[in-house]
């Protein structure tokens, strides 16, 4: 009598759909934007309340530099260029940067 063999169906491979690498805005402090200007900026292109944008303008002032948020790498680099251009449209050294998040 021949013996049944069970063959098992080989279960299908999903790709797996990584989540986009997160990238983290970042403010770096300058001796010459007004701090009222850096707060706008922080209100007008992050959407801060006034509180936390303040709070995150004294965290760069004190620290040298601030992580603001964490987006995809296209909406970080967007914002970044957006933030960086009003400063330099009223001629102030104000500066953001991107960099992957770990």
């Amino acid at each position: 009598m021949a013996e049944k063999v069970l063959v098992k169906p080989r279960p299908k491979l999903k790709p797996k759909t990584e989540r986009p690498k997160l990238w983290k805005v970042i403010l770096l402090n300058d001796d010459f934007t007004p701090r009222e200007f850096v707060v706008m900026v922080l209100k007008a292109v992050f959407r801060m309340g006034e509180e936390q944008a303040y709070h995150v303008m004294m965290t760069a002032h004190r620290k040298g530099a601030c992580v603001i948020a964490v987006f995809t790498r296209d909406v970080a680099d967007t914002k970044a260029k957006e933030a960086t251009e009003l400063g330099k449209q009223k001629g102030y050294p104000l500066y953001f940067t991107t960099e992957p998040e770990e």
